[in-house]
């Protein structure tokens, strides 16, 4: 007999990973959200959804980070 209640999707623990390692480089580099988006050329509110771990990103994207933050590709991505 089927029930009523939904059933939870498992979400991919990756972009919210993620998004806690650009929150930590973001905040080892001393910049807010907002100076992290105007420089990654990207909108704050990409930024906070990344740090949320909301959003995937493309490669580019971490790549812009990366340069922006000055840190390596392993600070930014999850084991």
């Amino acid at each position: 007999m089927p029930t009523d209640s939904p059933r939870k999707a498992k979400r991919d623990p990756w972009p919210q990973e993620l998004g806690a390692c650009v929150r930590a480089a973001r905040k080892k580099a001393g910049l807010t959200q907002e100076a992290l988006a105007e420089k990654a050329k990207l909108a704050p509110r990409t930024i906070q959804k990344i740090e949320a771990g909301h959003i995937m990103i493309l490669a580019s994207t971490v790549r812009r980070l990366r340069k922006e933050l000055g840190c390596r590709y392993d600070d930014l991505l999850p084991d």
